[in-house]
Protein backbone atom coordinates (compact mmCIF):
# COMPACT_ATOMS: atom_id res chain seq x y z
CA UNK A 1 0.00 0.00 0.00
CA UNK A 2 0.91 3.74 -0.90
CA UNK A 3 2.19 5.36 2.41
CA UNK A 4 1.71 8.82 0.35
CA UNK A 5 -1.06 8.37 -2.20
CA UNK A 6 -1.23 12.72 -2.83
CA UNK A 7 2.55 12.92 -3.01
CA UNK A 8 3.30 10.33 -5.49
CA UNK A 9 0.81 10.65 -8.06
CA UNK A 10 0.94 14.82 -8.34
CA UNK A 11 3.03 15.98 -11.03
CA UNK A 12 2.03 19.97 -9.82
CA UNK A 13 1.90 21.65 -6.76
CA UNK A 14 -1.39 21.94 -4.94
CA UNK A 15 -1.32 23.35 -1.39
CA UNK A 16 -4.81 22.65 -0.56
CA UNK A 17 -4.35 18.75 -1.79
CA UNK A 18 -1.48 18.44 0.56
CA UNK A 19 -2.83 20.06 3.45
CA UNK A 20 -5.98 18.29 3.64
CA UNK A 21 -3.82 15.01 3.39
CA UNK A 22 -1.34 15.64 6.64
CA UNK A 23 -4.13 17.33 8.27
CA UNK A 24 -4.92 13.35 8.62
CA UNK A 25 -1.60 12.26 9.38
CA UNK A 26 -0.65 14.74 12.45
CA UNK A 27 2.04 11.78 13.46
CA UNK A 28 4.02 12.18 10.11
CA UNK A 29 3.85 16.06 10.82
CA UNK A 30 5.16 15.88 14.49
CA UNK A 31 7.67 13.91 13.79
CA UNK A 32 8.70 15.78 10.75
CA UNK A 33 9.07 19.07 12.82
CA UNK A 34 10.60 17.24 16.19
CA UNK A 35 13.23 16.05 13.87
CA UNK A 36 14.26 19.59 12.11
CA UNK A 37 13.68 21.40 15.45
CA UNK A 38 15.89 18.98 17.11
CA UNK A 39 18.45 19.31 14.45
CA UNK A 40 18.96 23.12 14.58
CA UNK A 41 18.42 23.55 18.37
CA UNK A 42 21.44 21.31 18.80
CA UNK A 43 23.47 22.95 16.12
CA UNK A 44 22.72 26.56 17.89
CA UNK A 45 23.39 24.83 21.08
CA UNK A 46 26.94 23.84 20.09
CA UNK A 47 27.71 27.69 18.77
CA UNK A 48 26.25 28.89 22.53
CA UNK A 49 28.59 26.19 24.22
CA UNK A 50 31.72 27.60 22.36
CA UNK A 51 31.15 31.01 22.73
CA UNK A 52 30.33 30.60 26.63
CA UNK A 53 33.77 28.38 26.96
CA UNK A 54 35.36 31.28 24.51
CA UNK A 55 36.79 28.92 22.20
CA UNK A 56 38.51 30.02 19.39
CA UNK A 57 37.04 29.57 16.30
CA UNK A 58 40.00 28.63 14.54
CA UNK A 59 39.59 25.48 17.08
CA UNK A 60 36.38 24.23 15.92
CA UNK A 61 35.51 26.33 12.87
CA UNK A 62 35.56 22.99 10.87
CA UNK A 63 33.97 20.62 12.82
CA UNK A 64 30.47 23.61 13.04
CA UNK A 65 30.87 24.19 9.66
CA UNK A 66 30.57 20.23 8.59
CA UNK A 67 27.96 19.44 11.42
CA UNK A 68 25.90 22.03 9.68
CA UNK A 69 25.68 20.52 6.35
CA UNK A 70 25.85 17.33 7.57
CA UNK A 71 22.32 18.37 9.79
CA UNK A 72 21.00 20.33 5.92
CA UNK A 73 22.11 17.06 3.83
CA UNK A 74 20.17 14.68 6.42
CA UNK A 75 17.20 17.13 6.93
CA UNK A 76 16.72 16.66 2.90
CA UNK A 77 16.21 18.27 -0.61
CA UNK A 78 14.08 21.56 0.65
CA UNK A 79 16.79 22.44 3.28
CA UNK A 80 19.54 21.74 0.92
CA UNK A 81 18.02 24.10 -1.47
CA UNK A 82 18.30 26.88 1.12
CA UNK A 83 22.07 25.96 1.88
CA UNK A 84 23.16 26.22 -1.77
CA UNK A 85 21.27 29.41 -1.51
CA UNK A 86 23.00 30.34 1.13
CA UNK A 87 26.77 28.81 -0.38
CA UNK A 88 26.21 31.73 -3.19
CA UNK A 89 27.03 34.30 -0.40
CA UNK A 90 30.70 34.96 0.52
CA UNK A 91 29.49 38.54 1.70
CA UNK A 92 26.86 36.69 4.06
CA UNK A 93 28.48 33.53 5.00
CA UNK A 94 31.54 33.03 7.33
CA UNK A 95 34.09 31.40 5.25
CA UNK A 96 35.03 28.40 7.45
CA UNK A 97 31.17 27.67 6.46
CA UNK A 98 30.94 28.69 3.02
CA UNK A 99 33.22 26.05 1.89
CA UNK A 100 31.38 23.52 3.90
CA UNK A 101 28.25 25.11 1.98
CA UNK A 102 29.70 24.92 -1.47
CA UNK A 103 29.94 21.12 -0.98
CA UNK A 104 26.00 20.76 -1.07
CA UNK A 105 26.26 22.08 -4.52
CA UNK A 106 27.22 18.90 -6.09
CA UNK A 107 28.92 16.66 -3.37
CA UNK A 108 26.02 14.66 -1.54
CA UNK A 109 26.36 11.33 -0.26
CA UNK A 110 24.72 9.08 -3.49
CA UNK A 111 21.93 6.71 -3.29
CA UNK A 112 22.91 2.80 -4.60
CA UNK A 113 23.62 2.27 -8.19
CA UNK A 114 21.66 -0.71 -8.49
CA UNK A 115 18.75 1.76 -8.00
CA UNK A 116 20.13 4.27 -9.97
CA UNK A 117 20.27 1.70 -13.07
CA UNK A 118 16.62 0.19 -12.34
CA UNK A 119 15.50 3.86 -12.27
CA UNK A 120 16.53 3.93 -15.65
CA UNK A 121 16.04 1.14 -17.09
CA UNK A 122 12.17 1.29 -15.84
CA UNK A 123 11.77 4.95 -17.36
CA UNK A 124 13.46 4.49 -20.90
CA UNK A 125 12.34 0.26 -21.38
CA UNK A 126 15.85 -0.47 -22.01
CA UNK A 127 18.65 -1.64 -20.67
CA UNK A 128 21.79 -0.10 -19.29
CA UNK A 129 23.94 -1.96 -22.27
CA UNK A 130 20.90 -0.93 -24.90
CA UNK A 131 20.86 2.53 -24.02
CA UNK A 132 24.92 3.70 -23.60
CA UNK A 133 28.11 2.06 -25.25
CA UNK A 134 29.68 3.06 -21.69
CA UNK A 135 28.49 4.82 -18.61
CA UNK A 136 30.62 5.56 -15.26
CA UNK A 137 30.57 2.79 -13.08
CA UNK A 138 30.06 5.74 -10.07
CA UNK A 139 28.05 8.82 -10.43
CA UNK A 140 30.25 11.94 -10.93
CA UNK A 141 28.13 13.65 -8.75
CA UNK A 142 25.14 13.91 -6.42
CA UNK A 143 22.71 16.38 -6.06
CA UNK A 144 19.49 17.81 -3.96
CA UNK A 145 16.83 15.94 -6.58
CA UNK A 146 19.19 13.10 -8.39
CA UNK A 147 22.45 12.22 -9.39
CA UNK A 148 24.31 12.82 -12.87
CA UNK A 149 26.63 9.97 -14.63
CA UNK A 150 28.71 10.70 -17.25
CA UNK A 151 27.72 8.34 -20.38
CA UNK A 152 28.19 7.89 -24.23
CA UNK A 153 25.89 6.63 -26.53
CA UNK A 154 25.87 3.94 -28.92
CA UNK A 155 26.30 6.51 -31.54
CA UNK A 156 29.26 7.99 -29.87
CA UNK A 157 27.52 11.20 -28.00
CA UNK A 158 29.12 11.97 -24.66
CA UNK A 159 26.29 13.16 -22.38
CA UNK A 160 25.14 13.56 -19.01
CA UNK A 161 22.56 11.25 -17.76
CA UNK A 162 20.39 12.24 -14.55
CA UNK A 163 18.61 10.10 -12.25
CA UNK A 164 15.86 11.35 -10.01
CA UNK A 165 16.27 10.21 -6.28
CA UNK A 166 13.98 7.82 -5.50
CA UNK A 167 10.88 8.93 -2.91
CA UNK A 168 11.19 12.21 -3.25
CA UNK A 169 7.96 13.77 -3.29
CA UNK A 170 6.96 12.60 0.20
CA UNK A 171 9.76 14.33 1.61
CA UNK A 172 9.55 17.45 0.01
CA UNK A 173 5.58 17.75 0.05
CA UNK A 174 5.70 17.05 3.78
CA UNK A 175 8.71 19.95 4.26
CA UNK A 176 6.43 22.34 1.97
CA UNK A 177 3.53 21.67 4.09
CA UNK A 178 5.30 22.46 7.56
CA UNK A 179 7.18 25.81 5.87
CA UNK A 180 3.63 26.96 4.62
CA UNK A 181 2.26 26.13 8.28
CA UNK A 182 4.94 28.11 9.90
CA UNK A 183 4.62 30.71 7.71
CA UNK A 184 0.45 31.06 8.50
CA UNK A 185 1.73 31.70 12.15
CA UNK A 186 5.08 33.36 12.43
CA UNK A 187 3.84 36.05 9.09
CA UNK A 188 2.07 38.72 12.17
CA UNK A 189 4.97 38.10 14.52
CA UNK A 190 7.67 38.84 11.83
CA UNK A 191 9.03 42.65 12.30
CA UNK A 192 8.22 42.97 8.07
CA UNK A 193 4.92 43.39 6.94
CA UNK A 194 4.84 40.36 4.82
CA UNK A 195 1.52 39.24 5.65
CA UNK A 196 -0.47 36.75 3.97
CA UNK A 197 2.31 36.87 1.19
CA UNK A 198 4.41 35.23 3.27
CA UNK A 199 2.82 32.19 2.52
CA UNK A 200 2.42 32.72 -1.41
CA UNK A 201 6.21 32.76 -0.91
CA UNK A 202 6.34 29.58 0.20
CA UNK A 203 3.93 28.43 -2.49
CA UNK A 204 5.97 30.05 -5.28
CA UNK A 205 8.46 27.92 -4.28
CA UNK A 206 6.57 24.79 -4.08
CA UNK A 207 5.66 25.50 -7.57
CA UNK A 208 8.88 25.74 -8.74
CA UNK A 209 10.32 22.71 -6.77
CA UNK A 210 7.67 20.48 -8.20
CA UNK A 211 8.64 21.82 -11.70
CA UNK A 212 12.23 21.07 -10.78
CA UNK A 213 11.68 17.31 -10.18
CA UNK A 214 10.02 16.83 -14.38
CA UNK A 215 12.41 16.19 -16.30
CA UNK A 216 10.35 16.54 -19.12
CA UNK A 217 9.28 20.38 -17.95
CA UNK A 218 13.40 20.78 -17.05
CA UNK A 219 14.16 19.57 -21.20
CA UNK A 220 11.65 21.63 -22.81
CA UNK A 221 13.09 24.77 -20.60
CA UNK A 222 16.68 24.15 -21.68
CA UNK A 223 15.31 24.10 -25.17
CA UNK A 224 13.18 27.71 -24.97
CA UNK A 225 16.30 29.25 -22.43
CA UNK A 226 18.80 28.12 -25.56
CA UNK A 227 16.12 29.40 -28.60
CA UNK A 228 16.42 33.07 -26.56
CA UNK A 229 20.20 32.91 -26.66
CA UNK A 230 20.47 31.38 -30.11
CA UNK A 231 22.21 34.59 -31.09
CA UNK A 232 24.82 34.50 -28.34
CA UNK A 233 28.11 33.53 -29.03
CA UNK A 234 29.25 33.68 -25.52
CA UNK A 235 26.02 31.47 -24.33
CA UNK A 236 25.98 27.80 -24.08
CA UNK A 237 22.99 25.63 -23.44
CA UNK A 238 23.43 21.75 -23.46
CA UNK A 239 21.28 19.65 -26.26
CA UNK A 240 18.63 17.45 -25.02
CA UNK A 241 18.15 13.88 -25.88
CA UNK A 242 14.70 12.86 -26.00
CA UNK A 243 14.98 9.63 -26.93
CA UNK A 244 16.52 8.77 -23.42
CA UNK A 245 14.96 11.28 -21.45
CA UNK A 246 11.34 11.08 -18.92
CA UNK A 247 10.19 12.33 -15.99
CA UNK A 248 12.59 10.81 -14.06
CA UNK A 249 15.80 10.73 -16.26
CA UNK A 250 17.49 13.24 -18.40
CA UNK A 251 19.95 12.62 -21.11
CA UNK A 252 21.64 15.85 -22.41
CA UNK A 253 24.95 16.98 -23.96
CA UNK A 254 27.91 16.87 -22.02
CA UNK A 255 29.60 20.25 -21.25
CA UNK A 256 33.70 20.49 -20.32
CA UNK A 257 34.20 23.68 -18.03
CA UNK A 258 35.32 25.03 -14.95
CA UNK A 259 33.01 26.09 -12.08
CA UNK A 260 32.78 29.75 -11.70
CA UNK A 261 33.97 29.55 -7.93
CA UNK A 262 37.10 27.58 -9.18
CA UNK A 263 39.25 30.91 -9.72
CA UNK A 264 42.59 29.62 -9.87
CA UNK A 265 41.73 26.99 -13.17
CA UNK A 266 39.97 29.49 -14.66
CA UNK A 267 42.86 32.13 -15.25
CA UNK A 268 45.12 28.84 -15.90
CA UNK A 269 43.03 28.07 -18.82
CA UNK A 270 43.71 31.97 -20.15
CA UNK A 271 40.16 33.13 -19.43
CA UNK A 272 39.69 36.84 -18.30
CA UNK A 273 37.47 36.64 -15.09
CA UNK A 274 36.01 40.05 -15.40
CA UNK A 275 35.12 38.88 -19.03
CA UNK A 276 33.52 36.54 -17.32
CA UNK A 277 31.52 38.17 -15.05
CA UNK A 278 30.26 40.69 -17.83
CA UNK A 279 28.70 37.44 -19.87
CA UNK A 280 27.10 36.29 -16.80
CA UNK A 281 25.67 39.19 -15.60
CA UNK A 282 24.68 41.00 -19.19
CA UNK A 283 23.20 37.05 -19.70
CA UNK A 284 21.29 37.64 -16.41
CA UNK A 285 20.04 40.85 -17.33
CA UNK A 286 18.76 39.69 -20.67
CA UNK A 287 16.83 36.82 -18.92
CA UNK A 288 15.03 39.11 -16.67
CA UNK A 289 14.67 42.20 -18.72
CA UNK A 290 14.19 41.21 -22.39
CA UNK A 291 13.10 37.80 -22.20
CA UNK A 292 11.36 37.09 -19.73
CA UNK A 293 12.50 33.73 -19.01
CA UNK A 294 15.01 33.10 -16.07
CA UNK A 295 16.73 30.80 -14.23
CA UNK A 296 16.05 30.91 -10.78
CA UNK A 297 18.42 28.77 -9.47
CA UNK A 298 21.82 30.04 -10.13
CA UNK A 299 24.16 28.67 -7.90
CA UNK A 300 27.88 27.79 -8.96
CA UNK A 301 27.02 23.76 -9.39
CA UNK A 302 24.99 25.06 -12.57
CA UNK A 303 26.95 27.33 -14.30
CA UNK A 304 30.21 27.30 -15.71
CA UNK A 305 33.07 28.77 -17.96
CA UNK A 306 33.76 26.53 -20.54
CA UNK A 307 37.48 26.57 -22.06
CA UNK A 308 37.05 28.62 -25.18
CA UNK A 309 35.13 31.48 -22.89
CA UNK A 310 32.03 30.88 -22.90
CA UNK A 311 29.32 30.63 -19.75
CA UNK A 312 27.06 27.42 -19.71
CA UNK A 313 23.89 26.74 -18.03
CA UNK A 314 22.82 23.87 -17.27
CA UNK A 315 19.88 22.57 -14.76
CA UNK A 316 17.00 24.03 -16.03
CA UNK A 317 14.35 22.98 -13.76
CA UNK A 318 14.03 26.02 -11.58
CA UNK A 319 12.90 28.55 -14.32
CA UNK A 320 10.26 31.90 -14.39
CA UNK A 321 8.08 33.81 -16.74
CA UNK A 322 7.87 38.00 -16.39
CA UNK A 323 5.51 39.31 -18.36
CA UNK A 324 6.32 42.59 -20.85
CA UNK A 325 4.78 44.87 -18.47
CA UNK A 326 6.84 43.75 -15.90
CA UNK A 327 9.88 43.49 -17.80
CA UNK A 328 9.63 46.87 -19.10
CA UNK A 329 8.26 48.32 -15.57
CA UNK A 330 11.71 46.96 -14.15
CA UNK A 331 14.27 48.49 -16.48
CA UNK A 332 12.81 52.01 -15.92
CA UNK A 333 12.73 51.31 -12.28
CA UNK A 334 16.81 50.19 -12.79
CA UNK A 335 17.08 54.15 -14.42
CA UNK A 336 14.78 55.80 -11.68
CA UNK A 337 16.95 54.25 -9.11
CA UNK A 338 20.27 55.28 -10.74
CA UNK A 339 19.02 59.15 -11.76
CA UNK A 340 17.60 59.19 -8.06
CA UNK A 341 13.89 59.97 -9.24
CA UNK A 342 12.07 58.95 -6.04
CA UNK A 343 8.70 59.44 -6.83
CA UNK A 344 8.51 57.33 -10.23
CA UNK A 345 10.49 55.23 -8.26
CA UNK A 346 7.59 54.88 -6.27
CA UNK A 347 5.01 54.78 -8.74
CA UNK A 348 7.29 51.87 -9.79
CA UNK A 349 6.91 50.14 -6.61
CA UNK A 350 3.22 50.35 -7.16
CA UNK A 351 3.19 48.57 -10.73
CA UNK A 352 5.32 45.93 -9.48
CA UNK A 353 3.14 45.13 -6.69
CA UNK A 354 5.28 45.97 -3.74
CA UNK A 355 3.16 48.54 -2.56
CA UNK A 356 -0.93 48.24 -3.41
CA UNK A 357 -2.76 50.92 -5.71
CA UNK A 358 -4.49 52.48 -2.84
CA UNK A 359 -1.23 53.28 -0.92
CA UNK A 360 -0.17 56.94 -0.86
CA UNK A 361 3.29 57.32 -1.67
CA UNK A 362 3.62 60.65 -0.52
CA UNK A 363 4.61 60.03 2.93
CA UNK A 364 6.80 57.28 1.72
CA UNK A 365 9.15 58.87 -0.98
CA UNK A 366 11.19 60.50 1.65
CA UNK A 367 12.08 57.30 3.08
CA UNK A 368 12.99 55.76 -0.17
CA UNK A 369 15.03 58.69 -0.90
CA UNK A 370 16.84 58.58 2.82
CA UNK A 371 17.38 54.46 2.57
CA UNK A 372 18.18 54.26 -1.26
CA UNK A 373 20.49 57.29 -1.55
CA UNK A 374 22.29 55.99 1.05
CA UNK A 375 22.58 52.97 -0.59
CA UNK A 376 23.73 54.17 -3.98
CA UNK A 377 26.18 56.39 -2.21
CA UNK A 378 27.91 59.40 -4.33
CA UNK A 379 28.46 57.35 -7.55
CA UNK A 380 26.60 54.74 -9.35
CA UNK A 381 30.20 52.23 -8.78
CA UNK A 382 29.28 52.45 -5.33
CA UNK A 383 26.46 50.56 -5.33
CA UNK A 384 25.61 46.42 -5.32
CA UNK A 385 22.50 44.45 -5.23
CA UNK A 386 23.09 43.34 -1.67
CA UNK A 387 22.94 46.66 -0.35
CA UNK A 388 20.07 47.67 -1.51
CA UNK A 389 17.88 44.92 -0.72
CA UNK A 390 18.95 45.55 3.12
CA UNK A 391 18.63 48.91 3.00
CA UNK A 392 15.01 47.97 1.26
CA UNK A 393 14.51 45.89 4.44
CA UNK A 394 14.57 49.00 6.44
CA UNK A 395 11.63 50.25 4.34
CA UNK A 396 9.45 47.21 5.43
CA UNK A 397 9.50 47.81 8.96
CA UNK A 398 7.39 51.32 8.74
CA UNK A 399 5.65 51.28 5.24
CA UNK A 400 3.45 49.11 4.27
CA UNK A 401 5.91 47.33 1.55
CA UNK A 402 5.29 43.24 0.67
CA UNK A 403 7.48 40.88 -1.63
CA UNK A 404 5.35 40.10 -4.45
CA UNK A 405 5.93 36.04 -4.87
CA UNK A 406 7.42 35.97 -8.13
CA UNK A 407 9.82 38.74 -6.73
CA UNK A 408 10.98 35.74 -4.52
CA UNK A 409 13.02 33.95 -6.44
CA UNK A 410 13.93 37.22 -8.94
CA UNK A 411 15.66 38.45 -5.85
CA UNK A 412 17.06 35.06 -4.98
CA UNK A 413 18.55 34.81 -8.70
CA UNK A 414 19.53 38.40 -8.80
CA UNK A 415 21.51 38.27 -5.35
CA UNK A 416 23.11 34.47 -6.22
CA UNK A 417 24.03 35.99 -9.30
CA UNK A 418 25.63 39.02 -7.25
CA UNK A 419 27.17 36.71 -5.13
CA UNK A 420 29.02 34.37 -7.86
CA UNK A 421 30.32 37.49 -9.37
CA UNK A 422 31.92 38.50 -6.27
CA UNK A 423 33.51 35.32 -5.80
CA UNK A 424 35.53 35.91 -9.10
CA UNK A 425 35.61 39.39 -7.95
CA UNK A 426 35.52 40.95 -4.87
CA UNK A 427 35.48 44.32 -5.96
CA UNK A 428 32.70 43.78 -8.67
CA UNK A 429 29.82 46.23 -8.55
CA UNK A 430 26.89 44.80 -10.74
CA UNK A 431 25.45 48.13 -11.73
CA UNK A 432 28.74 48.68 -13.90
CA UNK A 433 27.71 45.77 -16.10
CA UNK A 434 23.60 46.56 -15.48
CA UNK A 435 23.13 50.36 -16.08
CA UNK A 436 24.94 50.42 -19.37
CA UNK A 437 22.83 47.49 -20.65
CA UNK A 438 19.54 48.93 -19.36
CA UNK A 439 21.00 52.32 -20.73
CA UNK A 440 21.80 50.82 -24.08
CA UNK A 441 18.31 48.79 -24.34
CA UNK A 442 16.74 52.30 -23.76
CA UNK A 443 18.64 54.23 -26.62
CA UNK A 444 18.15 51.48 -29.10
CA UNK A 445 14.47 51.28 -28.24
CA UNK A 446 13.83 48.08 -30.15
CA UNK A 447 10.23 48.12 -29.20
CA UNK A 448 7.32 50.21 -29.39
CA UNK A 449 7.04 49.76 -25.28
CA UNK A 450 10.93 49.99 -25.28
CA UNK A 451 11.07 53.65 -26.92
CA UNK A 452 7.41 54.48 -25.13
CA UNK A 453 9.41 54.07 -21.95
CA UNK A 454 12.32 56.02 -23.06
CA UNK A 455 10.33 58.89 -24.01
CA UNK A 456 8.73 58.78 -20.24
CA UNK A 457 12.31 58.54 -18.77
CA UNK A 458 13.45 61.62 -20.78
CA UNK A 459 10.68 63.90 -20.53
CA UNK A 460 9.20 65.12 -17.17
CA UNK A 461 6.37 67.67 -16.04
CA UNK A 462 6.29 67.93 -20.06
CA UNK A 463 9.97 69.51 -19.98
CA UNK A 464 13.19 67.35 -21.98
CA UNK A 465 15.47 66.38 -19.39
CA UNK A 466 18.17 67.23 -21.21
CA UNK A 467 21.10 66.16 -18.60
CA UNK A 468 19.17 62.31 -18.36
CA UNK A 469 20.28 61.74 -21.71
CA UNK A 470 23.60 63.28 -21.01
CA UNK A 471 24.01 61.00 -18.56
CA UNK A 472 22.43 57.77 -20.69
CA UNK A 473 24.63 58.33 -23.69
CA UNK A 474 27.42 58.41 -21.29
CA UNK A 475 26.68 55.34 -19.22
CA UNK A 476 25.83 53.36 -22.38
CA UNK A 477 29.06 54.48 -23.87
CA UNK A 478 31.07 51.92 -21.03
CA UNK A 479 28.92 49.23 -22.62
CA UNK A 480 31.78 47.31 -25.06
CA UNK A 481 28.52 46.18 -26.85
CA UNK A 482 27.35 49.51 -27.42
CA UNK A 483 27.92 51.25 -30.72
CA UNK A 484 26.37 54.85 -31.36
CA UNK A 485 26.09 54.81 -34.62
CA UNK A 486 23.07 52.52 -35.25
CA UNK A 487 21.71 53.97 -32.00
CA UNK A 488 21.55 57.04 -34.10
CA UNK A 489 20.20 55.47 -36.99
CA UNK A 490 17.42 54.03 -35.26
CA UNK A 491 16.77 56.97 -33.67
CA UNK A 492 16.48 59.28 -36.64
CA UNK A 493 14.09 56.52 -38.37
CA UNK A 494 11.60 56.79 -35.42
CA UNK A 495 11.88 60.62 -35.60
CA UNK A 496 10.79 60.31 -39.03
CA UNK A 497 8.01 58.21 -38.89
CA UNK A 498 4.69 58.76 -38.13
CA UNK A 499 5.33 57.14 -34.38
CA UNK A 500 7.42 59.49 -33.66
CA UNK A 501 5.09 62.76 -34.43
CA UNK A 502 5.02 63.71 -30.81
CA UNK A 503 8.50 63.21 -29.92
CA UNK A 504 9.25 65.15 -33.07
CA UNK A 505 7.04 67.98 -31.80
CA UNK A 506 8.45 68.08 -28.02
CA UNK A 507 12.01 68.00 -28.90
CA UNK A 508 11.60 71.14 -31.25
CA UNK A 509 10.00 72.82 -28.10
CA UNK A 510 12.55 71.69 -26.22
CA UNK A 511 15.16 73.43 -27.54
CA UNK A 512 13.10 77.02 -27.52
CA UNK A 513 11.69 76.05 -23.59
CA UNK A 514 11.95 78.56 -20.98
CA UNK A 515 12.39 81.70 -23.92
CA UNK A 516 15.75 80.78 -25.00
CA UNK A 517 17.43 78.40 -27.72
CA UNK A 518 19.30 75.62 -25.32
CA UNK A 519 22.05 76.00 -27.01
CA UNK A 520 24.40 74.90 -24.43
CA UNK A 521 22.56 71.42 -24.20
CA UNK A 522 23.18 70.62 -27.48
CA UNK A 523 26.31 72.05 -27.52
CA UNK A 524 27.32 69.37 -24.40
CA UNK A 525 25.48 66.48 -26.23
CA UNK A 526 28.02 67.29 -29.34
CA UNK A 527 31.04 67.27 -27.72
CA UNK A 528 30.31 64.03 -25.77
CA UNK A 529 29.45 62.37 -29.10
CA UNK A 530 31.57 63.98 -31.52
CA UNK A 531 34.23 61.69 -31.92
CA UNK A 532 31.94 59.02 -33.15
CA UNK A 533 30.05 60.57 -35.29
CA UNK A 534 32.21 61.03 -38.81
CA UNK A 535 31.12 63.22 -41.39
CA UNK A 536 31.16 59.88 -43.08
CA UNK A 537 29.34 58.21 -40.98
CA UNK A 538 27.20 60.11 -40.27
CA UNK A 539 25.99 60.45 -43.70
CA UNK A 540 25.95 57.07 -44.06
CA UNK A 541 23.47 56.65 -41.74
CA UNK A 542 21.26 59.42 -42.39
CA UNK A 543 21.17 57.93 -46.00
CA UNK A 544 19.97 55.02 -44.32
CA UNK A 545 17.21 57.01 -42.24
CA UNK A 546 16.13 58.10 -45.47
CA UNK A 547 16.19 55.25 -47.41
CA UNK A 548 13.70 53.64 -44.52
CA UNK A 549 11.21 56.90 -44.93
CA UNK A 550 8.22 55.88 -47.30
CA UNK A 551 6.31 58.91 -48.44
CA UNK A 552 3.45 58.43 -45.79
CA UNK A 553 6.78 59.70 -43.48
CA UNK A 554 7.37 62.66 -44.77
CA UNK A 555 4.09 63.63 -45.05
CA UNK A 556 3.62 63.30 -41.52
CA UNK A 557 6.82 65.33 -40.05
CA UNK A 558 5.19 68.07 -42.13
CA UNK A 559 2.43 68.81 -38.99
CA UNK A 560 5.36 68.91 -36.43
CA UNK A 561 7.33 71.27 -38.53
CA UNK A 562 4.34 73.60 -39.51
CA UNK A 563 2.99 73.28 -35.31
CA UNK A 564 7.26 74.43 -34.62
CA UNK A 565 7.23 77.59 -36.81
CA UNK A 566 3.65 78.27 -35.41
CA UNK A 567 4.69 78.55 -32.31
CA UNK A 568 8.09 80.69 -33.12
Amino acid sequence: MNRYPVAQSQRRYDAKAIAKYYRNRPWLVIWRAIAIIFSFVGFIFGLKWDEWLKVEPGHVANRRATQLRHIITRLGPTFIKVGQALSTRPDLIRKDFLEELIKLQDQLPPFENAIAHSIIEAQLGRTISEIFSEITPEPIAAASLGQVYRARLHTGEEVAVKVQRPNLLPTITLDLYLMRWAASWLAPWLPLNLGHDLSLIVDEFGIKLFEEIDYINEGRNAEKFAANFQDDPTVKVPAIYWRYTSHNVLTLEWINGFKLTDTERIKAAGLDTDTIIQIGVTSGLRQLLEFGFFHADPHPGNLFATPDGRMAFIDFGMMDQLDQNTKETLVTAVVHLINKDYVDLAKDFVKLGFLTPETDIWPIVPAIETVLGDAIGESVSSFNFKTITDKFSELMYDYPFRVPAKFALIIRSLVTQEGLALSLNPNFKIVEVGYPYVARRLLTGESPEMRRRLIEILFKDGKFQWQRLENMIAIARTDGNFDLLPTAQLGLQYLLSAEGQFLRRQLLLALIEDDRLHTEEVRRLWNLVKDELKPARLFDVALGALNELSTEGVAAILPSVSAFKSNL
